[in-house]
């Protein structure tokens, strides 16, 4: 009788213990697709960040060639440092997406 209940209680181990693997390598798989969806989506928000930083400069520069326009901030070494920076900020976009 001893003996058929340590048998039941081996069987009964046995089977919540490939339950156990089965849940854990299903929960390894479902780690890696959702790491490889983070990783994918980090990407997408660094792209979307990129063109997010496009459209402001483009903003900018729009509004300066709008003051330059109508004659509004003569001051034209404020406008040369401005510009200045744009042209560093264009730079710096450049070669990261050049080494990207």
């Amino acid at each position: 009788m001893h003996k058929e209940n340590l048998q039941g209680d081996l069987l009964s181990l046995e089977r919540k213990l490939k339950i156990l693997l089965t849940e854990y390598n299903n929960m390894k798989e479902e780690v890696h697709g959702l790491k490889a969806e983070n990783k994918e989506l980090k990407g997408l928000l660094k792209q979307k960040d990129e063109q997010l930083a496009g459209f402001q400069n483009q903003i900018n520069l729009s509004k300066i060639v709008q003051n330059v326009a109508t004659g509004e901030g003569s001051d034209s070494t404020g406008l040369k440092l401005q510009i200045d920076e744009y042209i560093k900020e264009i730079d710096r976009c450049i070669a990261q997406l050049s080494e990207g």
